[in-house]
């Protein structure tokens, strides 16, 4: 039977720069730099994943309150009248909304303000 030996440091090494590919000066092609550089990467990248969350949660607010100040109403007095209207729609959709369908924007402001 005949078999094969890669040696385990090596194969490590290479593996790291392999996930390094791209990174800038010595960051791609020398270990130390490249292994230090790598873990940097994973960390931020791990908390990014959810700094992004809050990041797009904002977007929508400030999308939804733009839309809804050019109509007259503040973005917590829209959001609370939508609530005791009973409409619950997520922020994501309605940021939608304001920017592709301004038209049904308008319909769901002018809903809440004749109720409230």
């Amino acid at each position: 039977m005949r078999t094969k030996n890669r040696v385990a440091s090596r194969e490590r090494r290479r593996r790291i720069l392999r996930q390094t590919k791209g990174y800038w000066g010595r960051k791609k092609n020398v270990f130390r730099h490249a292994h230090n550089q790598l873990q940097k990467g994973l960390l931020y990248a791990y908390a990014h994943r959810r700094r992004k969350k809050r990041d797009f949660r904002r977007l929508w607010i400030i999308r939804i309150n733009a839309a809804a100040r050019r109509r007259g109403l503040s973005y917590s007095q829209f959001m609370y009248r939508l609530r005791q209207q009973g409409l619950l729609l997520n922020r994501k959709m309605l940021a939608d909304l304001a920017v592709t369908q301004p038209e049904a924007f308008q319909a769901l402001v002018e809903q809440v303000q004749a109720a409230g």
